[in-house]
């Protein structure tokens, strides 16, 4: 057996193994920033340079989230309660909050500053109080943690299956303070966590752990390392964190291509993933929409630019006429409501359904690095269909004009991300028949925003699936607190003399 030794350099242009059948090589500045204690991870062909600090960083995160998720074994679910009562209401206390809101000031101020987006950025008062609210939840909600679900009896034993924890969860999201609080909802299934938030929120993370999750977690007793930050603003930490094979599981969001990137690192050490990256909700109309209805949930689908926001707009073409105006009148509704305009991209040849002046006027847009003069309405190519608009204050929307329902769903399952479709029509066989085609876990005859764990099923998700990779197996599109569990099987024997 050949020897492994430790890889302790990297020169310039030496050949690094992708996929067992292909070979790239280490350029100059990963050469030469490369130390010994280092590490070196190939992913998709793209080699990330893990450093030693950042590697011992994760390290002692995950080591922390494991030896609390041994301690958790003596915790009862009244202790768990009580964290959760005890972290809502110091998040409510206007004394215990003030510095959390100065740290997240400093936060959006930096990411201004910086030319970066912060419309999911800000703790204002309506995140604070969705994070409160979605807290107050699990603390009323039942665990089911070590309690059994199912028994079968045979003579002078049984068997029963017992919920139980599935061990650390590492959770690595984007730069966004309210889903701090939805990660801890793991333990109300016995679990541990540990998880990094993205950099530009990391001083309002900071803030949280010093000022509310902490005394939260010391006031119930639950064990030290029970939820732990992974205190670095590298991607660095995170691929470290997300390869150690000691996880139960690990959970990445944030942009589609960043979010498959981890999730390869991850499964790449054994662990099972749950990756929710690209969003950009889909919505099909048709000469059965009624025309009211399909302003209104346009309008509503544009209220803000998160995940669930409509992205793709699919009418078809017997209708386009009459369908297309109530469309752009959806858009520029929600562009009024947030004192802007509205951005159109066309599908490559569906620009003759505009009429001409909505082809040549310009609007002002508002991005992250300001308002720019640009054109309403641009042509896209099918192939871009699946991009995702990450709009600032000005709704950004895809047209496209399809044959009937069977190319928009088709359309839909060819470009789409998966995630959230809409029919509008009155027409209930359509509605049928586009269910059962569509590929989206999610499927609605509105407005797309409804997509939401807490919004909907009153609870908080740690993530929204898309179905990227598949279907899911055993679990639904929303990954929630008390669905992080592991199932066990315990055997009671009353006759000692039973024998196979």
């Amino acid at each position: 057996m050949t020897a492994i030794e430790p890889l302790t350099s990297l020169t310039v242009g030496m050949p690094i193994l992708v996929g067992g059948d292909r070979v790239t090589h280490v350029g100059e500045a990963l050469a030469a920033a490369f130390e010994p204690g280092d590490a070196l991870l190939v992913v998709d062909g793209d080699l990330l340079h893990v450093p030693a600090i950042d590697r011992d960083r994760a390290h002692r995160a995950v080591s922390r989230a494991r030896t609390a998720f041994e301690a958790m074994a003596a915790v009862d679910d009244d202790a768990i309660t009580a964290f959760f009562d005890t972290f809502a209401d110091r998040l409510a206390d206007d004394d215990v909050f003030a510095p959390v809101a100065e740290a997240n000031a400093l936060d959006v101020e930096r990411a201004r500053g910086a030319g970066r987006t912060t419309t999911r950025l800000v703790l204002d008062e309506s995140m604070r109080s969705d994070m409160v609210a979605g807290l107050r939840t699990w603390a009323t909600t039942s665990s089911g943690h070590r309690h059994p679900f199912d028994r079968v009896d045979h003579d002078g034993w049984s068997a029963e299956a017992v919920r139980d924890g599935l061990g650390v969860v590492a959770f690595v999201f984007e730069g966004r303070p309210n889903v701090f609080a939805d990660a801890t909802g793991v333990l109300r299934s016995g679990n541990t966590v540990v998880f990094r938030i993205g950099s530009a929120a990391l001083g309002t993370a900071r803030a949280l752990v010093r000022e509310v999750l902490d005394p939260a977690l010391v006031a119930a007793g639950l064990p030290d390392g029970a939820v732990t930050l992974l205190d670095a603003a590298s991607h660095a930490a995170g691929w470290a964190m997300l390869g150690d094979p000691r996880l139960g599981l690990a959970v990445a969001r944030g942009s589609g291509p960043a979010v498959a990137q981890m999730g390869a690192i991850a499964r790449a050490a054994g662990n099972p993933v749950s990756l929710h990256g690209t969003g950009g909700a889909w919505m099909v109309a048709t000469a059965a929409a009624d025309v009211d209805r399909l302003r209104s949930v346009v309008a509503a689908s544009l209220d803000r630019k998160v995940c669930n926001t409509l992205n793709t707009i699919v009418v078809t073409a017997e209708a386009a006429a009459t369908l297309v105006p109530v469309v752009l009148a959806g858009l520029a509704d929600a562009a009024d409501t947030r004192g802007t305009d509205g951005r159109l991209h066309v599908r490559a040849g569906d620009a003759e359904h505009l009429d001409r002046r909505d082809r040549d006027r310009t609007v002002r847009v508002a991005r992250a690095d300001g308002t720019h003069d640009e054109p309403f309405a641009s042509d896209l190519e099918v192939e871009d269909l699946g991009t995702e608009w990450e709009w600032e204050d000005s709704p950004e929307l895809t047209l496209v004009v399809a044959d009937d329902l069977d190319d928009a769903v088709a359309l839909h399952n060819r470009h789409a991300p998966g995630f959230v479709a809409s029919l509008v029509s009155d027409d209930a066989a359509e509605q049928d028949a586009f269910f059962a085609a569509v590929d989206a876990p999610f499927v609605g005859d509105g407005f797309t925003r409804w997509v939401d764990g807490q919004y909907a099923l009153d609870k908080p998700e740690l993530g929204l699936s898309n179905w990227q990779f598949g279907r899911l197996f055993g679990r639904g599109g929303i990954l929630s607190g008390d669905s992080v569990h592991t199932v066990r099987l315990r055997a009671t024997q009353s006759d000692p003399s039973v024998r196979r």
